[in-house]
């Protein structure tokens, strides 16, 4: 699902561009593109003030910075950085100076471009030929149409309806956050289901086993709804929940990619060092410069593939394997982090509860008037006691609640479990830019040979005509 944010500069431009440049960001600026301006981001930001100079009118804005995020897993650096071109190219026609930055230190893969606010064509602000006027003729609605209509020439996700989405309270989003609401609870229930099922019909049978009750008929407009057990065993008249109001990673199609692409990365296995013949020409003509000894593929070749026990056919097929199990790894990571906080708060009202029980405890053995100047004296203890007791019961319905020590337990082993994980996923990830290099290395070269046959070609021509 891709989504777009803009927003305006007014100040620091020249660290704008020097964070969205972030050599650590980029792959060491390899996912850079820029128009009518240097790559250099301080320089970048001179180039757009000599243009500036020129405009027409006062303006306290210097430029525009939009942000084009997208679905977790779904689009690789390159592609995000193709994409990102094809939407600077209709949004801005040309008529902007920008600087495109591809960004891969997130779990998601998103972009940044800032475009200068004065125009090359005319000298007028951004906003002055925008028109700030009706919904739809708005810059931000005009970013987000034309996002939308590349991202589905790329094959890739949109928001439905972006227009009726609505927002989350800060309460709610502080819950979840927590790992406290029943969203939360039922949203982690649902992935651990996905990574453990073959096909969607196998989730859905998972779910039942799994205390999620499922209400699926694909005939229906809202064809998929969940509910936790623990919450119908608590409330007999609570509702189900609509997928796609936990959002739309659990609509149907969402999950069904989901199962596949957990299933991809998972199922992934060494090639043997049995090969077959090399039928493409690509592949040919690399392997013939190599034997003619050009010393910069050989490198590549003996520096990364030759690392990973691969070959030069395999360059690209084994990075979007990389790229898949990157995406899993970060999944998995992020439900152990989850998982992890979760416990952190169960731990710290439970270490809460075990301060105010020995008051509670000491109530118990009271009665009559000593009771009641008991709790005139401690009316704060057992108000707390109350509060502690009721999360516990929300949490642990049948009583049985674990001991502090119990759930320091299961945090160290989590956390020594994600910590190990984490050096898979530094791994892999190593992988993905590395062979992601080698594979723009490799499509560079082929591109300046077949330009230099080209022009071998013509000299050969020019030559037989004199």
């Amino acid at each position: 699902m891709a989504t777009t944010k803009l927003f305006p500069i007014t100040t620091t431009e020249a660290k704008a561009l020097a964070y969205i440049a972030n050599p650590n960001k980029t792959e060491n600026g390899s996912l850079i593109i820029t128009s009518g301006c240097s790559t250099d981001p301080y320089q970048a930001s001179r180039d757009f003030s000599a243009i500036r100079a020129t405009g027409t009118g006062l303006n306290t804005v210097l430029s525009q910075h939009f942000i084009q995020s997208f679905q977790l897993g779904e689009i690789t650096p390159d592609q995000a950085l193709e994409v990102g071109r094809e939407l600077c190219e209709r949004f801005l026609k040309d008529e902007y100076q920008y600087f495109l930055a591809v960004h891969t230190d997130k779990e998601h893969i998103h972009l940044h471009c800032i475009f200068n606010n004065v125009s090359t064509w005319n000298g007028r602000t951004f906003e002055t030929n925008m028109n700030q006027g009706k919904v739809e003729e708005r810059a931000w609605k005009k970013l987000r149409d034309i996002s939308d209509q590349v991202c589905r020439e790329h094959k890739l996700t949109v928001i439905s309806h972006p227009d009726t989405t609505k927002g989350k309270s800060h309460w709610e989003w502080d819950m979840t956050r927590q790992g406290l609401s029943w969203k939360a609870k039922l949203k982690y229930a649902i992935d651990n289901v996905i990574m453990d099922s073959e096909n969607f019909e196998d989730f859905l049978v998972k779910c039942k086993a799994n205390g999620i009750l499922v209400d699926y008929n694909p005939s229906h407009k809202i064809d998929l709804k969940f509910m936790l057990v623990e919450q119908k065993e608590r409330n007999p008249r609570a509702k189900f929940t609509r997928a796609k109001t936990l959002g739309w990673f659990y609509t149907t199609e969402q999950i069904k990619k989901r199962i596949e692409e957990y299933i991809g990365g998972m199922m992934y296995t060494p090639r043997t060092k049995i090969r077959q013949r090399v039928v493409d020409p690509n592949m040919k003509f690399l392997r013939d410069a190599i034997d003619r000894g050009n010393m910069k593929l050989a490198s590549i070749a003996k520096n990364t593939i030759a690392r990973y026990g691969i070959e030069l056919e395999d360059v690209e097929r084994e990075r979007d394997t990389a790229f898949s199990q990157r995406a899993v790894l970060v999944r998995e990571l992020n439900t152990m982090k989850t998982q992890i906080e979760d416990y952190q708060v169960q731990l710290s009202v439970l270490m809460e509860f075990r301060k105010y029980k020995p008051v509670h405890d000491e109530l118990k053995t009271l009665s009559g008037r000593q009771a009641a100047k008991f709790r005139k004296e401690h009316p704060y203890e057992l108000n707390k006691y109350g509060e502690l007791n009721a999360q516990l019961l929300e949490w642990y319905p049948a009583g049985r609640t674990p001991t502090v020590e119990a759930l320091e337990q299961k945090i160290n082993t989590l956390i020594q479990e994600r910590s190990e994980k984490d050096l898979q996923f530094k791994e892999t990830d190593a992988k993905f830019k590395a062979l992601s290099s080698a594979k723009r290395d490799l499509d560079e070269f082929l591109r300046q040979e077949r330009n230099e046959q080209q022009q071998d070609r013509k000299r050969k021509k020019n030559g037989d005509l004199e």
